[in-house]
């Protein structure tokens, strides 16, 4: 497993975020769907079963590291602050954020929809459709290549609520549209170990991610809460286009 820094970028300077910006509060409760039953991963850190194998511990995230297995962070480059983790393999990647959730209500069906109305307004198309994980998005979305012809990015996005966080889990590459090619990431994902934390949050808030130590570890409970941004679902990722 490979591990580098990533400086943060957005593909569409002009899209809107998925969310409003988050109003603090000692308990939000917004009128949602409740959350989806889990009958696996991923893992809240304290119904996470003992796995073979040392997780690389990110803070919000532990990931259990893979033969073949890239792990990419993008890192904001004014402040140092680490958003989002991406995996990548056999030429497929996942990006992955979690973030704070209500206690009692899910929140993907409200995020899902704010996806598909903004991937709809930049000219691409979007399916919702069951998949391994519940309900999720398979995208168009529209893009130009250097010799300015227009081509098209399948985007897969998936999300899954647990007990007050959100994980979000967004694949690129063959594994957005070849169910075959994406087996080996959603069995990542699925060993994911989320760690909230006990303070209190608003919706939607980033949970922190930082660098790893030196080594991967045993899954900690034990974890700092400090993140503040909203949901960005069209930063880059690995990526394959279709030429139109």
């Amino acid at each position: 497993m490979s591990l580098f820094r990533r400086k943060n970028t957005t593909v569409e300077e002009s899209a809107e975020a998925v969310s409003e910006e988050p109003t603090r509060s000692s308990d939000p409760e917004p009128e949602t769907s409740e959350p989806q039953e889990r009958t696996g991963g991923p893992w809240d850190v304290t119904e996470a079963p003992e796995a073979e194998g040392a997780y690389v511990d990110l803070g919000a995230l532990r990931l259990r590291g893979r033969d073949g297995m890239e792990l990419r962070l993008e890192v904001e480059e004014a402040t140092g602050r680490v958003t989002a983790a991406t995996v990548a393999l056999k030429g497929s990647a996942v990006q992955l954020q979690a973030f704070a959730a209500p206690r009692r209500a899910g929140i993907w069906d409200e995020i899902r929809a704010e996806i598909a109305t903004s991937v709809t307004r930049q000219g691409g198309t979007v399916d919702e459709v069951p998949g391994p994980f519940g309900r999720e998005l398979l995208a168009r979305l529209p893009v130009r290549t250097p010799d300015g012809r227009t081509a098209h990015q399948p985007t897969r996005f998936t999300g899954v609520d647990g007990p007050r966080w959100f994980l979000r889990a967004v694949f690129h590459g063959a594994a957005a549209y070849q169910p075959e090619a994406a087996a080996d990431l959603e069995e990542i994902v699925r060993d994911v170990v989320i760690v909230r934390g006990s303070e209190a949050m608003a919706p939607r808030e980033l949970l922190a991610l930082r660098l790893p130590d030196a080594g991967p570890t045993d899954p900690d409970p034990e974890a700092e809460d400090d993140g503040r941004d909203p949901l960005r679902p069209f930063e880059r990722g690995p990526e394959i286009t279709e030429i139109r």
